[in-house]
């Protein structure tokens, strides 16, 4: 009797020490990732913080969570640019038609290399990858896109950015961890081969196709590059991250050349109070570039944490 009574003490003694040993683990790892999060979220937050503060006031520096004299100007000023409005509209349609046509061509790509039925898949296949790494560089690109007659043209946005590699590859991949058997009941019922991309495949690779789209239009809602290189002689087709680019460039043009090195008066400011500086300023081009992709993230992420996984690994 003695024996069971001196078992049960130690086992209620060891699970005891389990439970504040798992404890102390759960607050451990809650106090580690809870800083992971301000780690991660305090730039973007005082960035937003500095967004909303005097653009004099920030000159002093300081400002770390909250505005410490609130204004609106900042935002007005970038919003005052008469471009910044069809730039938006530009950057919109662009970043849709070609996320929207890179997606369903990359895909369609993807599918026809991996059926093993097609003898020169690997060829192909080798030399995609090889452009991934190897490329004529930037000015016969330049000379490319002239002599396609791309050049200030709205197409210059969609047409190199139909295929991506990068992309096709974690397509490929994922189509390949489908069975072969849905491909060979289609084709025994009679559908051709564009019809079992659209309805068999498409359905099956949804959550890759949504972490491509994400890598798509984050990439063309960002890009002002080949904005500068092939569109930057007609207005109307400047993108929003170049049209804040250049509005940055300029107000850090005009802070140089002031007397006060740091106070400048941006988009017809007539008074002392519509003052902004390039650290303001800068915050603020950040927030208006960055809202949209962060609304759209929220309604992507679940399926891009699948598609990540699932199309990165081969068994």
């Amino acid at each position: 009797m003695t024996d069971i009574n001196t078992v049960r003490a130690e086992y209620a003694d060891a699970k005891r020490r389990t439970m504040i040993g798992n404890n102390v683990f759960n607050i451990l790892n809650f106090i580690i990732l809870a800083l992971l999060v301000v780690v991660t979220l305090y730039p973007f937050w005082n960035t937003v913080a500095l967004s909303f503060n005097d653009g004099l006031d920030s000159l002093r520096g300081g400002i770390k969570f909250w505005p410490r004299i609130f204004t609106w100007q900042n935002y007005k000023a970038v919003f005052a640019t008469g471009a910044i409005f069809n730039a938006f509209k530009v950057s919109v349609i662009r970043t849709i038609l070609q996320t929207v046509l890179n997606v369903f061509l990359t895909c369609m790509l993807a599918y026809a290399l991996s059926r093993k039925e097609y003898v020169i898949r690997r060829p192909l296949t080798a030399v995609l990858v090889v452009s991934m790494y190897v490329s004529a560089g930037l000015i016969p690109g330049y000379f490319l896109i002239r002599n396609l007659g791309l050049l200030n043209k709205f197409a210059v946005y969609i047409v190199p950015n139909l295929i991506d590699v990068f992309n096709f590859i974690l397509v490929r991949t994922y189509i390949n961890t489908l069975p072969d058997s849905f491909i060979e009941s289609a084709r025994i019922d009679g559908a051709g081969e564009f019809r079992i991309f659209v309805q068999i495949i498409l359905p099956l690779i949804v959550p890759t196709i949504a972490m491509v789209a994400l890598f798509v239009a984050v990439g063309a809602w960002n890009s002002w590059f080949d904005t500068y290189l092939f569109a930057s002689g007609k207005v109307s087709l400047h993108s929003l991250q170049y049209v804040l680019m250049e509005f940055l460039q300029s107000s850090q043009n005009q802070s140089h050349s002031a007397a006060d090195a740091g106070a400048l008066a941006i988009a017809g400011a007539n008074s002392a109070s519509s003052m902004v500086t390039p650290v303001s300023i800068r915050a603020a081009i950040t927030v208006v570039a960055t809202v949209p992709i962060l609304i759209v993230y929220p309604f992507m992420q679940k399926y891009f944490i699948v598609g990540i996984t699932v199309g990165g690994v081969k068994e």
